[in-house]
Order: C-alpha cells, then structure tokens, then sequence
C-alpha cells in the first residue's frame, strides 16, 4: 500500500505523507461467509481525505443510507402470539371469539448503526401497525370482514370484556367443528412498517415493512342442544 500510493506515481491515487484521511477498502461480513454475492467487491483500496465524501461511482460506500439497511438487519422482532378469548382449546361454533396482541409485546424496536471515525449514524425502527386474522380453514368469518384490525391505543385488538354481546372489533367466528380435520391452524400476522432517520435525513425515510406470524393451533367444539 506504501509503495504504491504514497512512494509511488500513482496520479490522482497519489497520497501524500501528511495527508489526512481514511484508507477504505473492501470488506466481507464473516455471517455472510457462504454467500456467492459476499465476495463480489472488487474495488482496490482508495483513499478519501478526511471530510470528503467517498466517490459517488462506487457501490456500497458507507453513508447513513447503508447503515439504515444494516440496523435493519439487526432489529429483533418481538415474539408472541396472540391471545384468544375463549382461549384457543375452548372454541365452539358460532360462538365469537376475541382476539388480541398487547402492547407490552407488540411495541416499537429499534437498532442503531453508526462509524465513529466518519461521524455519521443511523437509526432503523420498527412499529406494528396491524394485524392481519387467518382463521386456518373457510368455515369462518372474521371480524372485520377483510381480518384486518388495526392498532389501537392499548395495543392490536381488544379482550373480551366482562358480559360483551355482538362481534369483537378484531376476532374470528368458526362455522364448523374441527373434530374431522384436527385443529385449525389459526394465525395473527403482524405487519411492521419500518422507517430510519440518521446523518444530515432527520425526517424518517420508509424501508420495507415486514410480517410476521406464529401459527396457533384451535380446536373447535360443536355444542349439541335441545330446542322444546
């Protein structure tokens, strides 16, 4: 490296002795390792004056907008499943059942990523903002009618209150026992919208959002009664 850009006549890739600035070069993450693409930087090592930006033609260059992907790759998604009132071995047929996710689980997470030496940042969030309702079989309705349930103020759905008549804001009624079939695999699938701010963009910018579910097992009961 010495003999080539500071000893050397190398142009423009000159670098003088008391220049100050960064080396930057190509590196491979070491949880990528098995990736084919890992290895696909080519460039040969450059050097950038402190307080200049990289050059604009080279691909994957740290900025804020880099660091935004990366914290996003390390957001760590709550784990849960939603609550089902019956719970989810006591359903019966034509009997609404309420469903629920709450807050305390189902909140903003956040990941920051940042280079010191560069001072730049960025902050990657996620936020719930819905849940969409898959009963596991045809023989149901859903409430709301499309299974979407926004979220609310204490979090996605709502508990059964105490003597509660008519359909839940967000739940399910099933029409048919599952006794022939076996449980049904009921689903609640969160959609997470994921924004990032960081160096010189404090408004936040949207990535893609993501979804996220853990199938439940329902096993649905046929209530027998006689009309006189």
């Amino acid at each position: 490296m010495k003999d080539k850009y500071i000893d050397g006549d190398h142009g423009a890739f000159n670098v003088k002795k008391n220049d100050k600035g960064y080396w930057w070069g190509a590196y491979r993450d070491p949880d990528r390792l098995s990736d084919p693409t890992a290895g696909a930087c080519n460039e040969m090592p450059f050097w950038v004056d402190t307080g200049d930006e990289p050059p604009a033609d080279i691909e994957n260059t740290i900025t804020p907008e880099l660091l935004a992907q990366l914290a996003y790759e390390e957001i760590r998604i709550p784990e849960g499943t939603a609550t089902l009132q019956p719970a989810d071995d006591n359903q019966v047929v034509n009997l609404p059942t309420w469903v629920s996710l709450d807050e305390a689980t189902f909140h903003p997470v956040s990941a920051t990523a940042s280079v010191e030496v560069l001072d730049i940042s960025a902050t990657t969030t996620a936020r719930p903002v819905r849940v969409h309702i898959d009963p596991g079989t045809g023989d149901a309705v859903t409430y709301p009618e499309s299974g979407e349930c926004p979220l609310g103020d204490g979090g996605i759905g709502q508990e059964r209150p105490a003597g509660a008549e008519g359909p839940p804001p967000c739940g399910v009624e099933y029409l048919r026992s599952s006794e022939a079939t076996g449980p049904y695999p009921f689903q609640a699938t969160v959609t997470w919208e994921v924004s990032w701010t960081g160096t010189n963009n404090p408004d936040p910018a949207e990535l893609p959002a993501g979804t996220f579910g853990t199938p439940q097992d329902v096993t649905v009961k046929e209530i027998q009664s006689v009309v006189r």
